[in-house]
């Protein structure tokens, strides 16, 4: 019998920041897509053998598993192509991919190192180091409409579920550019759409 599957199906965290992204780019684009709710400390035996890490997000279309959350939106914005979430000028594409590497690695690697940190200080510090980053990108967040563009993109989709977060981790910035940005983007249908019933309680 095939396994082949006729609708795409996204494993996915109720709370992963990396789930939250790739829910965003969902909504953004209006995809039809079953997305499973699961636990990453008990994954689904499904789950595990699609992928090797376990990890969500996970997303299965047809006979393509993909579990990387950066591979997954661009694979998205690609198989998807309205509305566009990437210039596609190749210089301005490259700029967006670097901001896309920076992003989950400075800012989604704390953010995981706050939620798993039981050390007082340390969670401190790291919530210090966290916010200063996002601060110092404060003329980013007021130069144009989006962050680096006049349109919504891949960048804002994966910026916005780490703004969401801060009160959860603890973080106040007191920075007008940033919370004018993060409403703007938080009152979109398809960001309002892309929160779980988890994520809704963060603030």
């Amino acid at each position: 019998m095939s396994s082949r599957r006729s609708v795409m199906m996204l494993f996915s965290s109720a709370s992963d920041a990396h789930s939250h992204r790739v829910r965003v780019v969902l909504a953004e684009k209006g995809i039809d897509i079953d997305i499973r709710e699961v636990d990453p400390a008990a994954p689904p035996t499904e789950l595990e053998q699609l992928n090797p890490y376990r990890s969500v997000p996970t997303l299965v279309d047809r006979d393509l598993t993909l579990y990387d959350s950066r591979v997954i939106v661009e694979y998205l914005d690609e198989r998807f192509p309205h509305p566009p979430l990437m210039p596609v000028d190749p210089v301005t594409r490259a700029h967006f991919r670097l901001a896309l590497y920076r992003i989950e690695r400075d800012w989604y690697g704390l953010g995981s190192q706050i939620e798993q940190e039981s050390d007082k200080r340390r969670a401190a510090k790291l919530r210090k180091v966290l916010g200063d980053s996002i601060m110092a990108t404060a003329d980013v967040f007021k130069a144009r409409p989006f962050f680096l563009s006049d349109e919504f993109s891949l960048v804002d989709a994966s910026v916005a579920p780490i703004l969401w977060r801060l009160p959860y981790y603890g973080i106040d910035l007191h920075a007008p550019a940033v919370e004018k940005y993060a409403g703007h983007i938080f009152a979109r249908p398809s960001f309002r759409e892309s929160l779980s019933a988890a994520e809704q309680e963060m603030r």
